[in-house]
């Protein structure tokens, strides 16, 4: 109540001000116009019996034109541009009022210029003094002293928003930024003191305590490159989000964050056909195996988005699934959805779910992915990932599934390991079931996931947590990774375009080091390396090589209508050879014969057997306790 009285009372002063300010600059145009003297008698009568016209004529001008939106303490441009209209309508119709009544006889044709001038100056003064004095009161308090790197319309957006603050925690001191034409150049008195190589100088030069990055458009290569001038300087930084959520134009000191690894590692965003994702997935029922994991969950939460008529998730964690049904109980109330604790290999379950729901899309998501576990556990990724793939993939088969896709690896290329072996094996059920019956069988293959569970960022976080040290296979290691969305997003995209057969190949960027990324995490976390944290290289793991391919060198890569999805040309395989072998699969896997197991995956892919004995002496070299801090999947 005390609020909305102090706040019409300030407005009613503001309204009485711009209209008393009529009768000053009216009169004073014309003593400025009969220099500075007295006002002749005809023309003082007109100007009498004009004031109260104008003042009418006036003070609606100023309403219709929105003076009194803007608040005087954040008087801006736009505030200006509104007065200067408001006095130029004004004036125009008591121009046009006056010419009606007197047709000018008598009257000094310089006075409504010299008025309108007049009008704007008292007008505009006095919000522009009374910001002016708001803003210096706050230059008396002393922040946190910031260098702002970005000298463009975000970076002005930033500092304005700064330099608002009632309680300015932060000052802004400096900018940096790249372009020649902007160094020493001033925005709202801040200099642009140098480029993003002069940094390190520049926090000490000034005693920078926080650096902050207004490039919401920077690719992932200008952040490594900014970070890499930062790291020296041990001063926090915070980031804004990328143009894309900065859905509201505004920029903000709130929208600041603490820069991410998405920050460092992403790529440009995804553009998708949503339209066509969106008419493929509306209305139908969709079945989602292992859809409490990492890739799973997140392809649940879009497709939920895109107005399924059913979702049917298929996930053998009890918590996952617990955890995934909570989320949409909460996020997606309206969905029709229907959970399943049911394991891939469990026919019986299977078919019920098949026979009772009649899905019409499979995407099957359901794969044990951990290298060094499997490694010594064959039947296990056999059992899961390939007899599971198999038994999905039959059953879409004979209840008529319109699309069925499967979610493949890089490691499922020249695998070195038995679960990229294992991969490689589910993507040939898949090629050769294509075209047994209405189904169409699809395949997505790429490299790692930030975030994934049981991936090298998790295990990191926690190496950082617990003082370190960071456990790093081999300094050359590296791999490819993208975000958990935007692996969902393409995948799809992948069954919008697919018909049958295909191995699509997703853009994975370029591959990054994983002792790049173990650095950053230390940086990020406010450590120093060598200092706080520690990185220990302890040689690379049974099954581990020191890159990942995404592609055969004979699958013949070729484009898609998409930029960001390659599809490369699929082999040839004896169905009946394949089938064979898989029998015996399951039956060594029925009878726990990890050998015969292991000799038959040689069998369906002959290159797994000289990968693996290139890798002999790594695995001696290793120590058990390295392998169990390791269990990871990098």
């Amino acid at each position: 109540m005390v609020k909305n009285w102090i706040k019409a009372r300030n407005r009613t002063i503001v309204i009485l001000h711009d209209i008393l300010v009529i009768p000053v600059a009216w009169f004073g145009a014309f003593w400025l116009r009969f220099n500075l003297e007295g006002i002749p008698t005809d023309a003082l009568s007109i100007a009498i019996t004009m004031l109260p016209i104008l003042m009418i004529l006036q003070t609606v001008a100023y309403w219709g034109l929105g003076l009194y939106r803007g608040i005087w303490r954040f008087a801006s441009m736009p505030d200006l541009l509104r007065i200067v209209k408001a006095v130029t309508i004004g004036c125009s119709i008591s121009l046009f009022v006056l010419f009606c009544m007197t047709r000018l006889e008598g009257f000094p044709r310089s006075v409504f210029p010299i008025y309108a001038l007049l009008l704007i100056l008292l007008l505009g003064g006095p919000r522009f003094i009374v910001r002016l004095l708001k803003e210096h009161k706050n230059w008396a308090v002393e922040g946190t002293r910031v260098l702002v790197i970005g000298a463009d319309a975000v970076g002005e957006g930033l500092v304005r928003d700064l330099l608002r603050q009632s309680d300015r925690h932060y000052q802004p001191v400096a900018f940096v930024d790249d372009r020649l034409s902007k160094q020493g150049q001033e925005i709202h008195g801040i200099r642009v003191v140098g480029s993003c190589v002069d940094i390190p100088k520049v926090v000490e030069k000034y005693q920078i305590g926080l650096i902050m990055i207004a490039m919401p458009e920077a690719r992932a290569e200008a952040m490594r490159r900014i970070m890499k001038y930062c790291e020296s300087t041990q001063c926090p930084i915070r980031t804004l989000p990328g143009v894309g959520d900065l859905v509201s134009g505004r920029v903000s000191v709130d929208l600041l964050r603490e820069v991410s690894l998405e920050d460092l590692l992403g790529r440009d965003p995804v553009k998708l056909d949503w339209e066509a994702i969106q008419s493929s997935i509306t209305g139908k029922v969709v079945l989602v195996s292992g859809g409490g994991g990492s890739i799973g969950s997140e392809l649940c939460r879009q497709i939920a988005r895109l107005n399924p008529s059913r979702l049917i998730v298929v996930e053998r964690s009890e918590y996952n699934l617990f955890m995934l049904e909570q989320e949409f109980l909460e996020t997606f109330p309206a969905i029709n959805f229907t959970r399943h604790l049911v394991d891939v290999c469990d026919r019986p379950a299977l078919q019920q779910i098949f026979t009772q729901y009649s899905p019409h899309i499979v995407f099957h998501a359901a794969a044990y992915k951990h290298v060094p576990m499997l490694q010594s556990q064959p039947r296990e990724a056999v059992q899961n990932n390939i007899l599971g793939t198999r038994l999905i993939a039959h059953l879409s088969i004979s209840n008529q599934v319109e699309k069925f896709i499967l979610v493949s690896t890089d490691k499922a290329v020249n695998p070195t390991n038995i679960m990229g072996a294992s991969k490689r094996v589910s993507e040939i059920i898949c090629e050769s079931l294509n075209g047994r019956g209405v189904t169409q069988f699809i395949i997505v293959r790429f490299g790692n996931v930030l975030g994934s569970a049981g991936s090298v960022v998790p295990i990191f976080k926690q190496q950082l947590e617990k003082g370190g040290p960071i456990t790093v296979t081999h300094p050359e290691i590296t791999r490819f990774f993208m975000t958990i969305p935007e692996a969902c997003q393409l995948i799809l995209q992948a069954l919008t375009i697919g018909n049958g057969g295909e191995i699509f190949v997703l853009d994975m960027g370029e591959p990054i080091k994983i002792r790049f990324l173990a650095e950053q995490m230390i940086h990020l976390a406010g450590k120093k390396l060598g200092e706080d944290i520690e990185i220990r290289y302890v040689g690379l793991r049974p099954g581990e090589k020191l890159y990942e391919e995404l592609f055969y060198p004979n699958e013949e890569l070729g484009m898609t209508s998409h930029e960001k999805i390659f599809q490369a040309a699929a082999c040839q395989f004896n169905s009946v050879v394949l089938s064979e072998i898989l029998d015996r699969m399951e039956i060594a896997c029925r009878e726990c014969e990890d050998s015969v197991v292991v000799e038959l995956l040689h069998q369906l892919v002959p290159e797994l057997e000289i990968q693996l004995s290139s890798q002999e002496e790594v695995k001696q070299a290793q120590t058990q306790e390295e392998i169990l801090v390791l269990q990871s999947d990098i």
